[in-house]
């Protein structure tokens, strides 16, 4: 029941959002995993991020699609946790425990082994508006764990601008999802995360000028 619910928000209610109050376009929307195991790497500039790469899901497919999430940040409240776990359905990750001997990427590689598609920010955090920071090795080790899966690359313009880090009110720019070829594991890490950044560059040149709603 909950899953339906979740379904029921995201394309009645979150889908229409986007469409409607942003503008989002989607282009190879073709490119965008209906199966998993699978992993979206996206670049991360705002709140929103998440909400526009699960419109790009057909409704069939989103009880399988769980993006990664900073659990100081999703978890902080009851409120928050019961929308970040039910409804988003994000897996959490506890960044202050990296490098004290805890894998925090175990759920998400359980969820891989189940046939799960993850959403991941390789940058770990947001950043400024239209600007991409150094990529974290989470994607890469995730990436080396199960090397056949597709690593699907989208390239988000504009909602950077729509809602700025620290803002809460939205600015009517229009939004656009830029999907790429799917990339694999190169068998090295820094390569890996090299060829991928690379890759969301050039996705970037190919996105249409931003626009006023």
């Amino acid at each position: 029941m909950l899953q339906l619910f979740r379904r029921f928000l995201l394309v009645f209610l979150v889908r229409p959002f986007a469409k409607l109050v942003i503008g989002m376009d989607v282009y190879g929307r073709a490119g965008i995993p209906v199966n998993g195991p699978a992993i979206v790497a996206a670049n991360h500039n705002s709140h929103i991020d998440t909400l526009l790469l699960l419109c790009l899901f057909p409704s069939a497919s989103l009880r399988r699609v769980r993006p990664l999430a900073a659990a100081d940040h999703f978890l902080r409240s009851p409120l928050s946790r019961w929308v970040s776990l039910r409804i988003i359905g994000i897996l959490p990750v506890v960044r202050g425990r990296v490098g004290r001997g805890v894998d925090v990427l175990a759920e998400s590689k359980e969820a891989l082994a189940r046939g799960e598609i993850l959403l991941v920010f390789p940058e770990g955090t947001r950043g400024e508006a239209e600007e991409m920071g150094p990529f974290k090795s989470g994607i890469a080790r995730l990436a080396e764990a199960f090397p056949e899966a597709p690593i699907v690359p989208v390239y988000l313009q504009g909602a950077g601008r729509v809602l700025p880090r620290n803002s809460r009110i939205l600015v009517p720019f229009n939004c656009s999802a830029i999907i790429g070829a799917p990339i694999k594991w190169t068998g090295d890490r820094n390569s890996f995360l090299s060829d991928l950044k690379g890759t969301l560059e050039a996705l970037r040149s190919d996105a249409p000028p931003l626009r006023w709603v």
